[in-house]
């Protein structure tokens, strides 16, 4: 495994029942914006490469501004990109349609950090879930609504509640519903606990780690918490102003840091306790 800016290649278990071959493939992606004053040219993400097995869990960290979050929407076809090469579920997203990029979305499913600012306000859990069936009757037959909250440890009761009336952890596991519910092969979490109590991380982590056992798809972890990377990623990639610093199995990483930044963040972390390996 490289673990590089221009090369970084993240292999973890594979899944018997998934497809062969990468579920994300990044090659060299660039991605530049103009600051809104100035107008000058920044390069947010700069010739990171990414690839991605079925079953893989991997963590983003770095601190705001890192460029992760730019990463992530740049893969995924929601953000933009100035220059690379990006693979999803083998499709090279330049030739795709807008037509085939949108049938190619159910397989993709994006958790936010803001659980309430994802939700319609106007409609109830239940009214949500109906509308992602009209859209993917096939791929939603296989649980009922109430079966799902279940799943993510709700009542039958959070059906008819709207976002208003849900805490920060409900709606977030709202959240996590929906998306398990189109069967996605790969979940990209952009700090889906960062507004949440430390005792309702700790739930909404162990659910999604429960959820990918179960559902054997692949995650993205967007964080800027490497002991939240720990407990949930096989792998982690440490980016610092744009660029992939260091990469590979999280406890490898997390046990042995290579570079000063990733040592400055374990340093940060609550209680930490680690050793480098000389």
């Amino acid at each position: 495994m490289t673990s590089t800016s221009h090369g970084t290649s993240l292999v973890g278990a594979d899944s018997s029942s998934a497809p062969a071959g990468p579920v994300l493939d990044i090659t060299d992606l660039v991605v530049e914006h103009r600051r809104e004053k100035s107008r000058e040219l920044f390069r947010a993400v700069g010739g990171v490469s990414l690839s991605m097995q079925p079953g893989d869990t991997v963590g983003v960290v770095g601190e705001s501004g890192s460029g992760k979050t730019t990463l992530a929407m740049a893969a995924t076809g929601l953000g933009p990109r100035t220059s690379g090469k990006i693979e999803l579920l083998g499709r090279d997203l330049d030739t795709l349609s807008k037509q085939q990029l949108r049938a190619l979305r159910p397989e993709v499913q994006v958790v936010f950090q803001d659980p309430h600012g994802s939700l319609d306000p106007r409609q109830s859990v239940r009214s949500g879930f109906r509308e992602l069936r009209r859209l993917q009757p096939k791929r939603t037959s296989w649980t009922d609504d109430v079966a799902l909250l279940d799943q993510v440890r709700l009542g039958p009761e959070m059906l008819d509640r709207y976002p208003h009336q849900l805490s920060g952890g409900q709606a977030q596991r709202v959240c996590i519903a929906r998306a398990l519910l189109m069967r996605p092969r790969l979940i990209v979490a952009d700090e889906p606990t960062s507004g949440l109590d430390v005792s309702v991380q700790a739930d909404v982590l162990d659910l999604l780690r429960e959820s990918l056992a179960d559902s054997g798809a692949s995650m993205l972890f967007i964080s800027h918490d490497l002991a939240v990377v720990r407990n949930l990623c096989s792998h982690v990639m440490v980016m610092l102003h744009g660029e992939v610093v260091e990469a590979g199995p999280t406890e490898e990483v997390l046990n042995a840091p290579r570079h000063d930044y990733t040592r400055k963040l374990l340093a940060a972390m609550p209680g930490a306790r680690w050793r480098e390996k000389r």
